[in-house]
């Protein structure tokens, strides 16, 4: 399943109305659960702010809490994806070694990075119950919502402290 052409610009736009109205950790809740309510295929939603060599869970939306709210650099799908700076798409978790297992339904993951000031600041994570959920259209919209969180995401760090 992809994300259609025509709800891209009109998601940009809601993503827009969202950063302007809230700000902070109530931002990124409120990003998260418009994500996972208005793509099917993003079954959970979270959004991990780098904290030294460590990605702390910021926000999130689902069927239920993740118990990888801390992630070291050094560990898992979204460990790769902050270190090296790059988009990573998992087409089938249970065929990838380094995939930190969250729930038994998943099956697919997209992990893209958040950057402020020219590093990375953070990112969001996909999980899907579908294998090959994500594809390149997945990868554009979702880099395009990167974008806009860097500012968010890099503040949020002051805010009250993560979901637990």
């Amino acid at each position: 399943m992809t994300v259609p052409a025509r709800a891209l610009r009109p998601s940009l736009l809601q993503i827009d109305a969202i950063l302007t109205r809230l700000s902070g950790r109530a931002a990124l809740d409120e990003v998260c659960r418009f994500l996972a309510e208005s793509f099917a295929h993003y079954r959970w939603v979270g959004i991990y702010r780098l904290e030294g060599e460590t990605l702390v869970l910021d926000a999130w939306e689902g069927p239920q809490a993740t118990d990888h709210t801390r992630i070291p650099l050094d560990r898992g799908i979204c460990g790769a994806a902050a270190r090296e700076d790059r988009t990573v798409i998992v087409d089938d978790v249970r065929a990838a070694p380094e995939y930190l297992a969250c729930f038994l339904e998943t099956r697919a993951e997209i992990v893209v990075p958040i950057h402020a000031g020219g590093r990375v600041v953070g990112e969001i994570d996909i999980d899907g119950n579908e294998i090959r959920a994500y594809d390149a259209s997945d990868r554009s919209f979702l880099e395009s919502v990167a974008a806009k969180l860097g500012p968010v995401v890099e503040r949020a760090g002051g805010d009250a402290p993560p979901p637990a």
